[in-house]
């Protein structure tokens, strides 16, 4: 239907019928690439880890399974950001995974933490 006399024309008439405001935006773009009848966008695929599970699952998940301490919405959110950057492949995160994994190996090392 696209470049047809019809569509053309359906696209003039919503022009025609614009707020000065919107032609103005529809003018700065250019009538030729504007599409009133564009198919909308396809929603963002929802990532998850290794075993597909999201982020919020995730941290559902682990704040259930930390003894009861105080769990303020930063401590939250501190997962939150974690459980994200490392099911997005994010290096900063991954980095900051590892490191934990490390530092809790390093204190049993030390003596400091037992099993």
């Amino acid at each position: 239907m696209a470049g047809s006399p019809e569509h053309e024309a359906q696209k003039r008439a919503i022009y025609e019928r614009l707020s000065p405001r919107r032609r103005k935006f529809v003018d700065k773009i250019g009538y030729e690439s504007w599409e009133p009848f564009a198919e909308p966008n396809d929603p963002i695929d929802i990532r998850t880890d290794e075993v597909k599970l999201t982020a919020h699952e995730l941290v559902r998940s682990f704040l259930r399974s930390v003894p009861e301490r105080r769990h303020d919405d930063a401590y939250a959110q501190g997962a939150f950001d974690l459980a994200n950057g490392i099911i997005n492949s994010a290096d900063r995160y991954v980095g900051m995974m590892d490191f934990a994994r490390w530092y809790l190996d390093f204190l049993r090392e030390q003596g400091v933490l037992k099993d």
